[in-house]
């Protein structure tokens, strides 16, 4: 069985997660299938957006446990196993795609810090999150990096602390996702979301989302000179001009991504 699945939707890439019996947890052999799958979904000017999914009743349960524990295992094999993950998140984080999290059954440790690394997240209602590593001797050092940045000091200091599960409904309300849907509207309502975004400029999907991380954590004043440098750039870009146009002449405008 592939660890991972992908297979392109239109202008959409579809990751799946697929080790259904562990709760699709991100053991070394899955990180790396799924590093070299993002390494591929970059070139592919084809694709405008990417949701990355799980297969089985499990969004992620997290890193394989049976990985962490072992007589042999030394500093170098964690740091691996840590490294890998982190170099995983992190490409999430600089592909040029926005990358949308469809998110069920538990998302879990390193399950909610791939949530949280996503841009996006949509989960079903009953979907429930943590990270519990407190619980177990084991601090959620590397989801909290993602976890804070998303949902803020004082709720992921609340969720790290205690290692409670929180609800979907909490998740929305902390910020960790954007939207909650009944169960049987989470493929539909993903793919409609990913197809409302997958619409625009792949050129300008990418340029705003580097715009976006590069800016959030600068001071306002650095932001502004930033940020006013960047669209004035974006001003000469085909597409804009091209979306610019269509708008004076009333017509849907034809990118060409670039």
């Amino acid at each position: 069985m592939e660890s991972i699945l992908f297979e392109k939707k239109g202008p959409v890439g579809w990751l799946t997660l697929n080790r259904p019996e562990q709760r699709n947890a991100l053991s070394l052999e899955l990180m790396d299938e799924m590093q070299k799958q993002l390494n591929l979904v970059v070139k592919d000017r084809d694709i405008h957006v990417v949701v990355i999914r799980g297969n089985g009743p499990a969004f992620c349960a997290g890193h394989n446990i049976n990985e962490l524990v072992g007589e042999n295992y030394d500093i170098h094999h964690f740091r691996k196993v840590f490294s890998v993950c982190s170099d995983m998140m992190q490409t999430i984080h600089q592909l040029p795609q926005p990358v949308i999290a469809q998110v069920h059954g538990i998302a879990t440790a390193a399950g909610c810090q791939l949530v949280a690394a996503c841009d996006l997240a949509i989960a079903e209602s009953d979907t429930r999150f943590a990270t519990p590593g407190v619980k177990i001797g084991l601090f959620c050092s590397t989801p909290m990096v993602p976890l804070c940045r998303v949902v803020g000091r004082r709720r992921s200091l609340e969720m790290l602390l205690t290692g409670r599960f929180i609800s979907a409904q909490e998740a929305e309300k902390f910020g960790l996702v954007n939207r909650v849907v009944d169960p049987d509207k989470l493929v539909e309502e993903t793919e409609n979301w990913a197809m409302e975004i997958a619409q625009y400029s792949r050129f300008t999907l990418e340029f705003g989302k580097k715009t976006f991380y590069n800016q959030i954590d600068q001071n306002e004043s650095s932001a502004y000179n930033y940020a006013k440098e960047a669209i004035a750039i974006n001003c000469l870009a085909e597409d804009a001009k091209e979306g610019m146009k269509a708008v004076l002449e009333k017509r849907k405008p034809e990118w060409r991504n670039r």
